[in-house]
């Protein structure tokens, strides 16, 4: 099914190898460094994930999903104004009940474990009591934030979770030990655990052999890149390495590596492990319920054979042409969705990478004055801002059971 407003793909030009304007071939090896096709890549160069031009190139030419431009500037204006009015910023990640509020390395390691961890968590049972759940503090943790929440419960009982040594100590880390971590207040127990424990075995090991044992050296090695420790992440752990095949073309997704990045970013406010100089060539994070969001808006338009497999809660296949459409286009969505705000609201990007700032926001001045000598305070927007707000409202909708199609249904490690 194609968009409504196709975007069109910039074509290569062909170069007359005879003709007085023939490409310089030193300038030639640049570009295909920059973007990644030649061998010899240029280490002065700086990284590209190339996930945005991956996600343009699924939007581009996916059959089953589509985006619906006039209700995507709609939902832009919308996204802008709720996110001004609740001040989404960086600060909204420390604002959540179970994530760590001291700003050090043993956050830093948490982050790590948290986001190594970070995916697959819903249920096939119908039944919500009988769900996998995780107990904690007085409180039953679903979804996400069950993983966060086992986590915290794990360091209370004395259980180093978050340490590389542990993982890769198979006398004391053992698969009894971590079922215990991890274990669930109902009979269901976590989705994918064996994955999750080859997971933690695999980045305990580069971790200790490459890294000291340590992320934030890591982090370090990147240097201050966000697109540099994305990269890193899919070179040295095969389980961040979120690539598939469509239509005879890789294309990398990225989901967990970027919000790795993300929550490194939003939990030091884009300073000390958080500061990264380019941070907004993070996209959005390719998961299950962004695209539900974005349905639910009227930004993403299914063909009807998907739309009544989605609404079926049949499955669909880790790396089908479905999947990555609706992964991809909705990467491109967001994408859309921050230069829509972009060119209404420059004073978005006056606000800075952390998200804050006193600049004035234009469509309230004349109200405010007449009551508040300050002008408005506004924040910030990039895609992950946008992703958070959105998987957050997209939460919330769920639990009033306002959910306009379900999320569609991948059992992967990827997201």
């Amino acid at each position: 099914m194609p968009s409504l407003e196709p975007i069109p793909t910039g074509k290569d030009a062909a170069v007359d190898s005879g003709s007085d304007n023939e490409a310089d071939p030193e300038l030639v090896e640049l570009l295909r460094q920059h973007l990644g096709l030649s061998g010899n890549v240029n280490k002065d160069l700086p990284p590209e994930t190339k996930v945005l031009e991956n996600a343009q190139y699924v939007f581009d030419n996916a059959i089953d999903v589509a985006i619906t431009l006039a209700q995507t500037k709609e939902a832009a204006e919308t996204i802008w104004r709720l996110m001004q009015k609740k001040a989404y910023s960086t600060q909204t990640w420390s604002d959540h009940d179970l994530h760590p509020q001291s700003k050090d390395e043993s956050t830093v390691d948490f982050i790590f474990t948290m986001d190594l961890l970070n995916f697959s968590f819903w249920s096939e049972e119908k039944d919500e009591s009988k769900r996998f759940c995780i107990e904690y503090r007085g409180k039953k943790w679903t979804g996400y934030l069950s993983l966060v929440a086992a986590l915290q419960r794990a360091l209370d009982e004395d259980i180093p979770i978050t340490t590389p040594d542990f993982w890769v100590d198979e006398d004391k880390c053992t698969d009894e030990v971590l079922r215990h971590v991890f274990r669930s207040a109902t009979d269901e127990e976590m989705p994918l655990f064996s994955e999750r424990v080859e997971c933690l075995r695999e980045a305990g090991e580069v971790l200790c052999d490459e890294f000291g044992g340590s992320f934030a050296n890591m982090i370090e090695s990147a240097n201050f890149s966000a697109a540099g420790l994305v990269n890193l992440l899919t070179e040295c752990f095969k389980c961040f390495r979120d690539e598939n095949v469509f239509h005879g073309r890789k294309v990398r997704l990225y989901k967990r590596a970027q919000i790795l990045v993300a929550d490194l970013w939003a939990c030091f406010n884009g300073e000390d492990f958080g500061e990264f100089h380019d941070i907004d060539k993070i996209t959005m994070f390719a998961d299950y319920r962004i695209p539900q969001m974005l349905h639910q808006l009227g930004c993403l338009r299914y063909s009807p054979p998907l739309e009544s497999h989605i609404r079926r809660l049949q499955p669909i296949t880790p790396g089908s042409n479905w999947e990555i459409e609706l992964r991809g286009t909705s990467i491109w969505c967001v994408e859309l969705i921050k230069r829509e705000i972009e060119k209404r609201h420059p004073e978005v990007k006056i606000a800075g990478k952390i998200g804050l700032s006193e600049s004035e926001d234009d469509s309230q001045s004349d109200q405010t004055a007449e009551t508040d000598p300050k002008p408005p305070r506004t924040y910030g927007i990039n895609a992950i801002l946008i992703d958070f707000f959105l998987y957050d409202t997209m939460k919330n909708l769920e639990a009033e059971h306002n959910e306009g199609i379900p999320h569609h249904r991948t059992r992967s490690i990827w997201y």
